[in-house]
């Protein structure tokens, strides 16, 4: 018979950014953070989605506990995935970070609007995205509750 057992697992966060200099420099802020985390990080839009939809080769993708998401990016623009997202009724409750070279005020306003939980332009101060990741993980369950087979 199975039981209940309680285990620590990483936060699983997504990260879509096609630049490798701003992905590693996101990277880092995590490492500074020093939350336990797993990283999945893809180059474009359309892979991202593919990701959350658990289509093509990504069909046992872990469900991401934040997504760090770029606007410009190449196949489809990270606004549509933001849009995709916050429509969709099993994704929109992921928390979604913004992490954008715009510095176009409406960009901003608009993710506010679909409900980022963060907006932070590149280039990314480290200790904000530090502060911002320590908030989000309050709202993280590290315990989670996994049968165990005898």
């Amino acid at each position: 018979m199975g039981s209940l057992a309680r285990r620590k697992r990483p936060m699983e966060i997504l990260m879509v950014e096609d630049s490798l200099m701003c992905a590693r420099i996101t990277m880092s802020g995590l490492r500074r953070s020093e939350i336990r985390h797993r990283l999945t990080w893809l180059k474009d839009g359309a892979s991202a989605l593919d990701f959350l939809f658990r289509r093509k080769s990504f069909t046992r993708a872990p469900r991401p506990d934040v997504i760090l998401l770029d606007l410009g990016l190449p196949v489809l623009d990270g606004r549509d995935v933001l849009a995709e997202i916050k429509a969709h009724e099993d994704l929109c409750t992921i928390p979604v970070v913004v992490l954008t070279g715009s510095s176009d005020k409406d960009d901003a306003v608009d993710c506010q609007l679909l409900g980022v939980e963060g907006f932070l332009t590149k280039p990314v101060d480290l200790d904000k995205f530090s502060m911002l990741v320590r908030e989000l993980s309050h709202h993280w369950h590290e315990d989670v509750m996994v049968p165990v087979f005898n």
